[in-house]
């Protein structure tokens, strides 16, 4: 007589442990170009944060009879400005607002569409269909348009360029988050929570939360580069940050006329921009990469 094997037990699937994002921070590691990338940012974040102390010049202090000068010249490593001021000085102090302004959006708009996209995934019915339409309203408008609008309406000034950029960002986490959440919430360890008489906040926070908050945090990261982009051309259109403040966006703007005299030094904001946003991109993909562990 065969002996008859017993189905194997089948084990809910738990949130995800210290262990994983352990694992995905060693994966991320041994990734050498989000290495690079993200030591680049940390320096330009660093750069920024502690300008002061890093002996550069005045960003605001000009001199016509110095103005445009080329990259290389004696104690102005990176040439000057159409007003004479320091460009190197003028890049690393430009760098808190642009990463403020690039920044700060995204992640309003990550805790405050995190919130809306879990409430809608979970519930499902009809909040779901409240919450999701409301969203599909700002989908019926260009990214670009909608920020340029609300700006437009606000005001010019950084205040009201973040609160349109957080306004236009809110939608897409949303949507995203919505959909990670729906695909969770009837797995075992959610319908193991609910029948242990769990409400439904310790559900959401507890056992979806961990779940649904890693691919969020990777579509987030990708959208800091937009975000750094919007933010730069609100300030080139005269909607962001006014002068004479130091902004990578406002920089080109104000540079523009000379990029037949000094083509160099009128691009170097744009090149800060790109430079930026690329490493942005390149260490949202090797987040996305590191997140992927096939078990």
């Amino acid at each position: 007589m065969s002996a008859i094997s017993e189905p194997a037990l089948q084990v809910p699937a738990a949130p995800k442990s210290n262990g994983y994002w352990t694992t995905v921070g060693r994966r991320l590691l041994r990734d050498k170009l989000s290495v690079l990338c993200g030591s680049i940012l940390l320096a330009i974040l660093l750069a920024a944060l502690f300008a002061p102390w890093l002996g550069v010049a005045d960003p605001y202090q000009g001199s016509m009879i110095r103005r445009l000068r080329p990259v290389g010249t004696p104690n102005y490593i990176l040439g000057t400005d159409e007003l004479g001021r320091d460009m190197l000085a003028r890049l690393i102090y430009g760098g808190r607002l642009s990463l403020l302004t690039g920044i700060l959006p995204v992640f309003l708009a990550f805790i405050v569409g995190t919130t809306l996209g879990l409430i809608a995934g979970y519930a499902g019915g009809k909040l779901n269909t409240i919450i999701m339409r409301t969203v599909d309203v700002f989908f019926a408008f260009p990214s670009v348009l909608l920020a340029i609008a609300i700006s437009g309406a606000l005001g010019a000034g950084i205040l009201n360029s973040i609160v349109s950029l957080t306004i236009v960002f809110i939608p897409q986490i949303t949507r995203v988050a919505e959909s990670v959440t729906t695909g969770v919430r009837n797995r075992d360890f959610v319908e193991a929570a609910r029948a242990s008489g769990a409400d439904t906040l310790t559900i959401m926070r507890v056992h979806m939360l961990g779940n649904v908050l890693g691919p969020i945090f990777v579509y987030a990261t990708g959208l800091i580069s937009v975000s750094m982009i919007l933010a730069s051309g609100l300030s080139f259109l005269g909607l962001g940050t006014k002068p004479p403040e130091p902004e990578w966006g406002l920089m080109l703007n104000t540079l523009r006329t000379a990029i037949y005299a000094n083509p160099v030094v009128a691009a170097l904001p744009g090149v800060m921009i790109f430079a930026v946003s690329i490493c942005f991109n390149l260490l949202s993909d090797g987040l996305r990469s590191a997140m992927d562990i096939r078990n």
